[in-house]
């Protein structure tokens, strides 16, 4: 699957553990109605993401992972995660530099 919009939030590295960490980002689609993913990318993904700048247009290539978690009092609760494995993406999050003319 894939999403692809503009970047509209990059959030720090949070080291979970000794042996996991995680970074999310914010896409907002270019779709009639634009929606505003959370993606979440884990382990050596999260480098990948000091790449690219507020701003810029990016295709996110995503798992949808879902899991189930039992309360103490035995209430059964399901989540949802939406994981980036790959990024690609234009721009440098800034608008270009006008052009100047020159005469010849």
């Amino acid at each position: 699957m894939k999403v692809t919009g503009t970047l509209i939030k990059r959030f720090d590295t949070v080291e979970v553990s000794d042996s996991f960490k995680k970074r999310d980002i914010v896409v907002k689609t270019d779709d009639q109605y634009p929606q505003e993913i959370l993606i979440q990318f884990v382990q050596d993904k999260t480098t990948i993401l000091d790449n690219f700048e507020i701003g810029d247009t990016v295709d996110v290539s995503i798992n949808l992972r879902g899991r189930s978690w039992t309360s103490p009092q035995g209430e059964v609760k399901y989540f949802n995660t939406v994981e980036g494995w790959r990024i690609t993406g234009q721009g440098n999050g800034q608008q270009p530099a006008p052009q100047e003319e020159v005469e010849f």
